[in-house]
């Protein structure tokens, strides 16, 4: 075994508007792809109106979610940002900041340690659809058989 660092990106289609994405399994295939045994999975969404998380991916929470988002951060009010930029996301990027870029995931025998009921989720906060690149940095111990 051998200590290593990868870093790969996928890309994922989204529909804005805290749309939910359960992109567990894309992580997954990395890491078994890439003969990764122990260490750690960094998640990072790159760009300012996303965030990552882990919930459990059901049809409730998926409705529960971005209906405490928009009671906690309305997307109807009138932001400082969009007076700035024109864009009507100001909202988005204030629950992307919120929701935090990353996610640390540990992961042992090639399997992230995640609970039964855990999935990675990407939200996405803005305003319109979008193409996310996600950036996944796998550090740990790799198979050298």
């Amino acid at each position: 075994m051998e200590a290593r660092v990868k870093t790969e990106y996928f890309v994922v289609e989204s529909r804005g508007n805290t749309d939910i994405l359960d992109i567990t399994e894309k992580i997954q295939e990395i890491l078994s792809r890439e003969k990764f045994l122990e260490g750690s999975a960094l998640i990072f969404i790159s760009g300012s109106t996303a965030g990552i998380t882990t919930m459990e991916y059901e049809p409730g929470l998926l409705t529960d979610y971005p209906e405490f988002f928009e009671r906690m951060i309305p997307s109807s009010k009138n932001y400082h940002h969009d007076k700035t930029w024109h864009d009507g996301n100001g909202h988005s990027h204030i629950r992307a900041s919120l929701q935090g870029a990353s996610l640390t995931v540990p992961f042992k025998d090639g399997k992230l340690l995640l609970g039964n009921w855990q999935q990675i989720i990407l939200v996405d906060f803005d305003n319109r659809p979008r193409s996310r690149k996600v950036i996944v940095q796998l550090n740990g111990l790799v198979s050298t058989n």
